[in-house]
């Protein structure tokens, strides 16, 4: 299982929410760009997301994302998975352009399916499925609606498309370091051949150990832990290929 840290953009710097909540933010960096140079080199994968752009309905800060991207990208294997806001073919192929390697798609997924089926045939493997839970429902529009389709039932329509990955997050415990929800991952990821990104709640390196011993559980996305010093990001690696 490999770790993916997450830089969250909202008014030009990089932060984290707590349970999605746009009124409970907490800044890491007033320069994304080079907080993502530090993490260069060391991880395949970094994870961005336009908060502005989820809120709007689409990509909001693309200047600053293609600045993460130049600031992160070492090698043609590693890059930025970036979502926020991405409602369109259009979006996907402009984020794409900009240099990131994978989109992500929250929204979408329930309120077009068709535009998932589009991406996944035009950008095969290059695109993300965020499914963002609140008790249960996949949450949307920056996690300010609540739909009503389960995390399960959404993922089952996703059968037979080249998607990179689903990414599973548990809304309630998002920024809160308590860990993830470790029943609804592992329940999702035996439901699904895609493989599975878990997040949300990420506090400790038991969580990482116990995500990465969960079959088809590929990745685990950390945020708020890493950059409060709860852990190290060499000890995040070596714990998540614990085995």
């Amino acid at each position: 299982m490999i770790v993916i840290p997450a830089i969250d953009l909202l008014d030009g710097k990089a932060v984290r929410l707590r349970q999605g909540n746009y009124d409970k933010v907490t800044v890491y960096s007033e320069d994304p760009a080079a907080l993502a140079a530090t993490l260069r080199g060391k991880i395949p994968i970094l994870h961005v997301v336009d908060l502005e752009g989820a809120r709007a309905g689409s990509p909001v800060q693309k200047d600053l994302v293609r600045a993460v991207i130049d600031a992160f990208q070492s090698t043609p294997e590693s890059g930025v998975q970036i979502g926020g806001g991405v409602r369109s073919i259009e979006a996907i192929g402009e984020y794409l352009a900009l240099g990131a390697k994978r989109v992500v798609l929250g929204t979408a997924a329930v309120r077009d399916p068709e535009l998932i089926r589009a991406a996944a045939l035009r950008y095969p493997n290059q695109i993300v499925v965020a499914l963002d839970a609140k008790d249960g429902m996949v949450a949307l529009q920056g996690w300010e609606e609540t739909s009503s389709k389960t995390v399960l039932e959404v993922a089952k329509e996703l059968a037979g498309l080249e998607i990179a990955a689903i990414l599973y997050t548990d809304v309630a415990r998002d920024g809160t370091q308590i860990g993830p929800n470790m029943v609804a991952t592992a329940e999702l990821a035996a439901a699904t051949k895609i493989p599975v990104f878990a997040s949300g709640g990420v506090g400790t390196l038991d969580h990482l150990r116990v995500l990465s011993r969960l079959p088809n559980v590929v990745g685990a996305i950390v945020g708020r832990a890493l950059y409060e010093g709860a852990f190290s990001l060499d000890d995040a690696i070596a714990a998540s290929a614990f085995v």
